[in-house]
């Protein structure tokens, strides 16, 4: 060891402005690894990779930190107490300095380790708006095309509804036609409704796809709807970057599951008419139709609330799984112990509601998420026993995974909460321009 002043008994840390003497004893199995590598420093480059500068007359090691984090890290290593954050400190920058002098997030208290890990996803979430915004930016620039810059801003246009006015705009249209086509969706399946429309189709029995005054105003309203969605769809698919990964998203594809099939009631009403031949296709029709309701989730395109449900499920998948299966244990276990005791120990005064493992399933499902329809219930006494622990265990095994699913949707929810906002400044600026 030839740093410093080769008598020096003490070396002195500057840290941030404030000093402290440590003897070289000590200085060699120091707690912490960036003061105790001073001790091997065998040159003055060894020495400045530790430090930032030293003072070779005075033996004095200058570190450029935060003084008041060094010293709550210097009390916790000596002993006094738990390390806990700095007071008006940043919980990362603390968590920086942590990791400069040699400590680990492990080395905090558990209330500090739960702060740092929600700070840390606060950032990530931050750092991931910025990437998304430098990718955003990037087509932009001066050396793009201008056909490539058109086609970003109308692929920003249809993707984010927050990313400008006209988004909004036509964010606002498609919600409007989705509300419109629910409406007209539910009306037509009202007996009045079901009514005028039989005696138009007396009146005129043309099929309803085709033109002319007589057609009815539901297929005019659905047409129109489904006109806009078709030629929102293409859209959005000529303007997106990748063609395959368009495919995959799992919103494009509810968006076909949505258009397809009232192109396929049309076709099938005019290949077999709406006669005696449409009898057998009727069923075909009425489920098609009724696939309508997938345009609800289209409303996932503009509300943060849908679209932080779909990231929370797609995030917790392994929890809802678990939960899934605990419910299947259970289902199995309870049904089979309630039609034991309610249908096969004594089958003269037997329930009959319960004759069978699959009819007892339908009971355990209502019972353990407390429903309780009433239209099957237990009548014996150890069935009665057997319910109430059924509730109770229903109750303690939907608990259990609800706890990571909240937290989950928390993360989520502040998430697309941010990159909104991010969105909306940008808005902002846009029609102060």
């Amino acid at each position: 060891m030839t740093f410093g002043r080769g008598g020096a008994a003490s070396v002195v840390l500057n840290v941030g402005g404030a000093r402290y003497s440590l003897s070289r004893e000590l200085l060699k199995d120091f707690p912490l690894r960036r003061v105790s590598r001073l001790h091997g420093c065998r040159s003055e480059r060894d020495v400045l990779e530790v430090c930032d500068d030293y003072d070779r007359e005075r033996n004095e090691y200058f570190f450029d930190r935060h003084s008041e984090a060094f010293g709550f890290i210097l009390l916790y290593v000596r002993g006094h107490g738990k390390l806990r954050f700095a007071p008006r400190m940043c919980e990362l920058s603390f968590y920086n300095e942590m990791i400069y002098w040699g400590l680990e997030g492990a080395h905090l208290e558990y209330c500090c380790q739960r702060r740092l890990d929600d700070r840390m996803s606060d950032t990530h979430t931050f750092h991931a708006a910025d990437e998304l915004g430098r990718e955003q930016a990037r087509p932009a620039g001066s050396e793009a095309a201008p056909s490539r810059r058109w086609l970003e801003r109308m692929r920003r246009t249809f993707e984010e509804p927050t990313s400008s006015l006209a988004a909004q705009i036509l964010a606002s249209v498609s919600v409007v036609f989705v509300i419109v086509s629910m409406v007209v969706l539910c009306a037509s399946t009202l007996p009045d409704w079901r009514a005028a429309a039989a005696d138009n189709r007396s009146l005129d029995d043309r099929s309803r796809y085709s033109a002319g005054p007589g057609r009815e105003p539901s297929g005019i309203i659905e047409a129109i709807c489904i006109g806009w969605f078709t030629a929102e769809c293409i859209v959005r698919f000529i303007v997106s970057k990748n063609k395959c990964e368009f495919v995959k998203r799992p919103l494009n594809i509810i968006d076909l599951l949505a258009i397809t099939p009232y192109y396929i009631s049309v076709l099938m009403t005019v290949f077999t008419g709406e006669n005696s031949q449409l009898q057998r296709a009727g069923v075909t029709l009425r489920v098609l139709r009724m696939m309508r309701i997938f345009w609800v989730i289209k409303l996932a395109r503009h509300f943060i609330g849908l679209q932080t449900l779909g990231l929370t499920l797609k995030r917790c998948y392994r929890e809802m799984v678990m939960l899934l299966v605990f419910i299947c244990v259970a289902m199995a276990i309870f049904s089979a112990l309630s039609q034991l005791l309610e249908h096969g120990l004594d089958l003269e005064t037997s329930n009959k509601d319960f004759a069978s493992i699959p009819a007892a399933c339908w009971w355990v499902i209502i019972s353990m998420t407390t429903v309780g329809y009433g239209d099957m219930y237990p009548i014996t006494v150890p069935g009665r026993i057997l319910g109430g622990v059924c509730v109770v265990s229903g109750i303690v095994l939907l608990a259990l995974p609800i706890t990571f699913i909240y937290h989950s949707f928390v993360q989520c929810y502040h998430e697309l909460k941010f990159r909104s906002a991010r969105y909306s400044r940008s808005l902002s600026a846009e029609f102060l321009n």
